[in-house]
């Protein structure tokens, strides 16, 4: 299981991969877990959670709530009575189970959210949970003694968040994707410009090391490549 470190002692790890990723981030006694992947990821969730010894959750924050990184939320809430966190602009969705598939920034990712869209629904709910606390802006874990920032960067869908931990290490959603060389630009956003300038508030921050919802880390230099070859988009 990879886990990174920061200076501070705030462990993260990687609890899930594949299809999508999840993190689980450890400051002493204190747990928080971001995203959850899809159903079929439960049981493999289950496990790495508990080679961890996580006996509580204290937080479950959603970078976005598509099928993918959500499936599992109404399991992590009844099973740790955790506090769940998402976007304000979220909310209708959750309270309907499902999230609109995003729109595709090439032709191939174009033509399969047009084919999601049009099969069928059902394959991409999830089942509704209640969300504790909703994003309006940013939010700070400070009062549970936690040096973590959650922030709105958009783009990927207009709710999509971001975790900033001890200002080194942000988790990033779908805000951008590891899955491509020399690139981080996601296949599939439903704004570009605004997901650009979510890049610039990123790099504002003093972070090194971006996770992102799928695939490997992405380090600041490739982020900042990126973004001055794009940023006359954004």
């Amino acid at each position: 299981m990879k886990q990174w470190k920061t200076t501070n002692a705030y462990w993260v790890f990687l609890v899930l991969s594949g299809r999508s990723n999840a993190y689980l981030i450890r400051k002493g006694n204190q747990n928080v877990l971001v995203d959850t992947g899809k159903e079929t990821a439960y049981k493999r969730l289950e496990k790495n959670l508990e080679s961890l010894h996580v006996s509580k959750i204290d937080f479950l924050v959603l970078t976005h709530t598509h099928y993918d990184h959500c499936q599992n939320a109404k399991k992590m809430e009844e099973q740790f009575a955790c506090k769940t966190i998402v976007s304000e602009k979220e909310k209708a969705s959750v309270d309907n189970g499902y999230t609109p598939l995003p729109n595709g920034t090439i032709f191939i990712s174009g033509l399969i959210s047009k084919l999601g869209r049009l099969i069928a629904r059902k394959p991409f709910e999830y089942s509704v949970f209640t969300p504790d606390l909703l994003l309006n802006g940013q939010m700070d874990l400070h009062d549970s003694d936690l040096d973590i920032k959650l922030i709105e960067t958009p783009g990927h869908s207009a709710g999509s968040i971001s975790i900033i931990i001890d200002n080194e290490i942000a988790l990033v959603g779908d805000a951008m994707f590891g899955i491509f060389r020399n690139s981080v630009f996601p296949p599939f956003a439903d704004n570009a410009y605004e997901l650009i300038k979510s890049w610039r508030r990123l790099l504002n921050t003093s972070c090194h090391l971006f996770l992102p919802g799928h695939g490997k880390a992405i380090k600041r230099e490739l982020l900042h490549q990126e973004y001055n070859k794009r940023k006359m988009d954004g």
